[in-house]
């Protein structure tokens, strides 16, 4: 990705310029004339998670998002963005959304967006949160197109789906498909039997290790949390970062009745990653392997930030393992 900020600079203003995004990307003004002006030309405000105010198109054409957690929740709501982040540890999009996100242009990691790219792109609308390092180029990013930070860090996954769907002009599907996963989850909670209350561990396996992943709020924590389901001590709370790693000589503290197991790739990488855990003493351990319990499954739905369609993966994991 190209560092050179004055060729930066130029290329911003140049797409700026020929768009005109920034006579939408401006703040709006209180009181009747501002909202008329918003209604005449097509946009409309909005209050972000950082606080600002941001005046965004009633319908955008062509969204880009630069995290993760706003790409699946795009893609959920039916959005299909023409630019996007590669997901965390991958060149591509996470491969459980790269099925939905058709021909989206990656121009992002989690640690950066390449500028250029995205101005290219002559976006519209530019979505991302904090899950994302790309939050400290928010500056850059309106200076091509109206940009919302939809959450702040560590936020309940639903808030920021809810704020995504703000931001496109679509909260009443998200209440729908926040609605019928509530029901999907109660569905599964009655079902339970005797792994209703069961401890329920998540890892990743990575460089020969594991890291605790799923903590907190997030899609997959808040999942086991309404499921009634249980996690080992060292799991509870919240995150304090995206993973934890784990000494393999503390694999103990990684122990549940259920190990969901994965990598940041697909369940393929997890059977991989799996294979070398085994090798592990101490992994042979585990009261999960030994009662064959342990489960792979897609890691970039489970191990990544994530909005509905990652929860939906991991509610169904969940039900194929542990409902009788």
């Amino acid at each position: 990705m190209s560092s050179a900020r004055t060729s930066r600079r130029a290329v911003l203003r140049s797409a700026a310029v020929a768009t005109g995004v920034l006579l939408l990307s401006g703040c709006g003004d209180d009181g009747q004339d501002a909202k008329s002006g918003d209604a005449a030309a097509g946009t409309r405000t909005l209050t972000d998670a950082t606080g600002r105010t941001v005046r965004v198109p009633t319908a955008p054409a062509k969204v880009v998002a630069l995290s993760e957690p706003t790409l699946d929740a795009a893609l959920a709501l039916g959005v299909t963005p023409v630019g996007a982040t590669a997901g965390r540890g991958q060149r591509d999009v996470s491969t459980y959304l790269a099925d939905k996100a058709g021909k989206a242009q990656v121009v992002a990691t989690v640690a950066e967006a390449d500028m250029e790219k995205v101005a290219a792109l002559r976006p519209d609308l530019i979505l991302l949160d904090e899950t994302t390092a790309v939050k400290s180029e928010v500056a850059e990013l309106q200076a091509i197109a109206p940009t919302v930070v939809t959450a702040r860090l560590d936020e309940d996954w639903r808030k920021a789906f809810t704020a995504t769907a703000d931001a496109l002009d679509k909260k009443a599907d998200a209440e729908r498909i926040l609605t019928g996963f509530d029901a999907d989850v109660a569905a599964a909670k009655a079902k339970l039997g005797t792994n209703a209350g069961a401890v329920v561990s998540v890892v990743r396996w990575q460089n020969g290790a594991p890291s605790v992943v799923g903590k907190g709020v997030g899609h997959v924590g808040s999942t086991l949390t309404s499921l009634g389901l249980a996690r080992p001590a060292d799991q509870q709370g919240a995150s304090a970062g995206h993973s934890e790693p784990v000494s393999l000589e503390k694999l103990s503290t990684v122990d549940g009745d259920w190990l969901f197991f994965g990598t940041l790739g697909d369940r393929a990488d997890g059977e991989k990653a799996y294979a070398e855990a085994k090798k592990v003493p101490n992994f042979g351990r585990l009261k999960a392997e030994q009662a064959g319990r342990v489960v792979v499954v897609q890691g970039s739905a489970w191990n990544s930030a994530g909005g509905p369609l990652a929860a939906g993966i991991v509610l169904d994991d969940l039900t194929k393992a542990l409902i009788p």
